[in-house]
């Protein structure tokens, strides 16, 4: 009896330790790494930097299946594809194109642009501004008008101080960045940075084409000189980067420019295209560190320059050529924030080139955003060439939603929306650039 009784608790033990360890392993999340690494691989946050990785067109968001449980996790949420996924194929194209507008109150082609292409922003040039009045009231407009769109517009000028300034007369004026540069103070182009940035966002603009990363090494230049900050690479870097901190943290997005390098060209591009002879190994030691250095310190925006450098591609102007935004711009400098074109109607372009073409080729490049910035046949005729080249497949679903995606991830990163501005405050900004200028001996 004893012997049998005996047996039996053995068997009884057995089956109990058999079914225990079986329930162990079958817990979810006991030993499974589902738990740090769901969910993770490829996720990219609306208000992340220029190094953000895309998350697969599906939106999974990468790995999703727990290890050894065979349950899925949820996507991480990603409003910027949401967004995305609701927008028509048009209005997609739409935010590839920034465009210009004539006169200085909003008039039936701007609405048109608006309402009909979906044109993702605007660039404004000293012709449509007169007054601090005018120039709020138009801006407000254009924000208005758009307020049915399901994207915010970009609204944007060249304000680099010197002589190249979108700013009513009634702003004190600043000094050419050269001057800036040559101090050698950062922390002056900084604040600088800074008085720009308040201009620009008392207005609602959201959107700078500055600083300059040009190294002047050519003292010929037609187009540069004293925009840039200096002759050396180093100085340009340094200054040039505490400029685009300034202008971001007054809620601006800063644009840097103009890729590759326009600073050692004889011919202006608004004129003819230049062409520039260096080779890579040149390139990389002068030309390029600006821009290597403000891709390290998150530069967003980075503008391509009409410029033919034959000995990385013969045939195109690093405007349009692969080898430049996609080899040079997005593999070696790494830079996974947006790229805009140079205004494509400046005569580098239309004077060798179909623009329409010359757009289609920007953005299979690896481009993001098309400028066009004058003339409303020419701004017409480029929304129609991408819609065209969408609508034959030439450029894939795929890569138009990759484009759309990164320029909707930017409107996000600073928050664009359509609330009228209030205004700058002139005489309050006008007091701090006076008092920079004496405090560091500027005019």
């Amino acid at each position: 009896m004893m012997t049998g009784y005996r047996g039996m608790v053995v068997i009884l033990l057995l089956v109990l330790i058999v079914t225990g360890c079986a329930g162990r392993s079958g817990t979810p999340g006991g030993g499974s790494p589902s738990g740090a690494a769901g969910g993770t691989n490829g996720q990219s946050s609306a208000g992340g930097g220029g190094a953000d990785v895309q998350p697969p067109a599906d939106g999974s968001g990468g790995a999703g299946n727990a290890a050894g449980s065979g349950e899925s996790e949820p996507a991480p949420a990603d409003p910027v594809r949401d967004q995305l996924g609701k927008l028509s194929t048009d209005e997609k194209i739409g935010q590839l194109v920034l465009v210009g507008m004539d006169g200085t109150e909003i008039g039936q082609n701007a609405r048109d642009l608006i309402e009909k292409e979906h044109v993702g922003g605007f660039i404004f040039y000293k012709d449509n501004i007169q007054d601090k009045a005018q120039a709020l009231a138009l801006f407000n407009a254009l924000k208005a008008a758009n307020r049915e769109q399901p994207v915010p517009l970009f609204l944007s000028v060249d304000e680099e101080g010197g002589r190249v300034s979108r700013m009513p007369g009634e702003f004190a004026k600043l000094p050419a960045m050269r001057a800036i540069g040559d101090t050698g103070s950062e922390e002056l182009a900084g604040r600088i940075g800074g008085v720009i940035g308040k201009e620009l966002s008392g207005f609602g603009l959201n959107l700078d084409f500055a600083p300059v990363l040009d190294v002047n090494s050519n003292p010929d230049n037609p187009v540069i000189g004293d925009r840039a900050f200096g002759e050396k690479p180093d100085i340009v870097s340094k200054m040039g980067i505490a400029v685009m901190n300034g202008i971001r943290e007054q809620g601006v997005i800063p644009v840097v420019k103009h890729f590759p390098g326009h600073g050692d060209t004889a011919v202006d591009s608004h004129l003819g295209l230049p062409v520039v002879e260096h080779d890579l190994n040149r390139l990389r030691k002068l030309e390029l560190v600006p821009f290597a250095r403000a891709v390290k310190e998150g530069a967003d925006v980075v503008m391509i320059a009409h410029l033919l450098l034959p000995k990385l591609d013969p045939d195109h102007p690093a405007s349009f050529s692969e080898a430049v935004i996609r080899g040079l711009l997005r593999e070696e400098l790494q830079f996974d924030g947006t790229i805009i074109s140079d205004d494509m109607t400046m005569g580098a372009i239309v004077k060798n080139y179909d623009i329409g073409e010359a757009a289609v080729q920007f953005l299979l490049a690896g481009g993001n955003i098309v400028l066009v910035g004058h003339d409303y046949d020419q701004e017409k005729a480029v929304i129609q060439a991408i819609r065209e080249a969408v609508a034959a497949g030439k450029i894939s679903g795929e890569v138009l939603d990759d484009r759309v995606y990164n320029v909707l991830k930017l409107k996000a990163k600073y928050a664009l929306d359509a609330k009228p501005a209030s205004g700058p405050d002139v005489k309050a900004i006008n007091r701090e650039i006076r008092s920079l200028l004496e405090e560091n001996g500027l005019k």
